[in-house]
């Protein structure tokens, strides 16, 4: 693939950001449309696809961030000379074709599409039925952009295919397909496996855990409880499952104020045995595979922990390998946790919120990736390239 010189591909996000900012009107009109077919009950989704003025504030500066990092391709890793004289140099390098399927969200067409161009990746966008109008609008802009600076509309494209013909289309790719990024809930994922005959990275699963340790704060606790669950349901690194050690002072009365500040906030509970007997009038966990979901509601399941080696290992066990967090004050507890669990990101007395590209200083963000190969977390501009070894040599043969 051609690389681009970097002052060809800043023009391209210097008119992206004026075009959407001059089309905003038609962008929102658009929008409007999707928003009037949309089943309103699934409040996760719907939160997703709105876009307003703020939503456009936030695509144009998501633009403007990329556009101010550094090139990321062509970028020297490592260079060494060997005995021999022969010299070997390893390079950032683009990975070609990036495919990124995802429901809903409008604001991954510029997210996904500034990202992969300017790391001189080609990238085709599988947007959901229920944004259609949203992502054309956008997808048009992002031509007028390329056109405006001689540059073919391939590089961003939005793949217009129902559900089989996306199957048909993983199967036997009618163009060469370098990465595949599916963001969505299980179903997504399995489909994507399932049909795929290229590189996949896991991304969008959420299924996040807390642990309250003997010895936390219990007001800091609750406020970061309270943030983790009720801040963005439809985030994907929103909590689903809280874990309480038995040993906390006061364990009962404390228990039944985390129910109290909940119910005020309409979330619904779901509690083990060991709970369901302090709060006997909440739903008592039924079936092992509700440790297994993402619920994307204003629903918490809320257990009992016996120690922290007790709660690393449920969080292994169930979660989807995202965000986790301790609430504790023990720095020694928090370095066990945070080295033990496996997840993306761990934290210490913080939110799983955090788990984004603009709070961890990334900037904008194709997915955050659960996959450990090649990068875990946030999917920034630093993380849409590959590598290439150059190897100069003056007639050197093995031997």
């Amino acid at each position: 693939m051609k690389l681009l010189p970097i002052d060809i591909k800043n023009k391209v996000l210097d008119a992206m950001m004026r075009i959407i900012d001059r089309d905003r009107t038609k962008i929102l009109e658009e929008n409007k449309k999707d928003l009037e077919a949309f089943n309103k009950e699934d409040r996760a989704l719907y939160d997703r696809l709105v876009v307003d003025d703020n939503k456009i504030d936030d695509m144009i500066n998501a633009i403007k961030k990329v556009r101010h990092q550094e090139d990321p391709v062509n970028q020297e890793i490592s260079s060494i000379t060997l005995d021999s004289g022969l010299e070997i140099t390893n390079k950032t390098a683009p990975f070609g074709t990036i495919l990124i399927i995802y429901e809903s969200r409008p604001d991954v067409t510029i997210e996904a599409a500034v990202l992969a161009f300017k790391a001189n990746n080609k990238i085709l966008l599988k947007g959901g039925k229920e944004a259609i109008h949203s992502n054309l609008i956008l997808e048009k802009c992002w031509h007028e952009a390329l056109e405006e600076n001689n540059l073919s509309r391939d590089w961003i494209k939005l793949l217009h295919l129902k559900r089989e013909e996306t199957q048909e289309f993983l199967r036997n790719p009618t163009e060469k397909l370098d990465l595949i990024v599916p963001r969505g809930g299980e179903r997504l994922i399995k489909f994507v496996k399932d049909n795929a005959t290229c590189a996949v990275l896991i991304s969008g699963r959420g299924n996040n855990f807390l642990y309250v340790a003997e010895d936390a704060d219990w007001d800091k606790a609750v406020k970061v409880i309270v943030n983790a669950k009720t801040d963005k349901i439809s985030g994907c690194n929103a909590l689903d499952k809280v874990l309480i050690n038995k040993s906390i002072p006061n364990y009962e009365a404390k228990v039944k104020e985390l129910q109290q500040v909940l119910k005020q906030l309409d979330v619904a509970l779901v509690v083990d045995q060991a709970i369901g007997n302090i709060l006997p009038n909440e739903e008592v966990i039924q079936e092992e595979s509700i440790w297994y979901e993402e619920f994307l509601a204003m629903k918490l399941l809320i257990a009992e922990s016996s120690d922290l080696d007790q709660a690393i290992s449920v969080i292994n066990t169930f979660s989807g390998g995202h965000s986790a967090a301790i609430l504790t004050e023990s720095q020694q507890q928090a370095a066990t946790f945070m080295e033990q669990v496996d997840s993306a990101a761990v934290y210490h007395n913080a939110s799983t919120r955090f788990t984004d590209g603009g709070q961890m200083g990334v900037g904008a963000e194709l997915a955050i990736s659960t996959d450990k190969l090649h990068h875990r977390g946030p999917l920034g501009l630093k993380q849409l390239v590959t590598n290439k070894y150059y190897v100069f040599g003056d007639g050197h043969i093995r031997v």
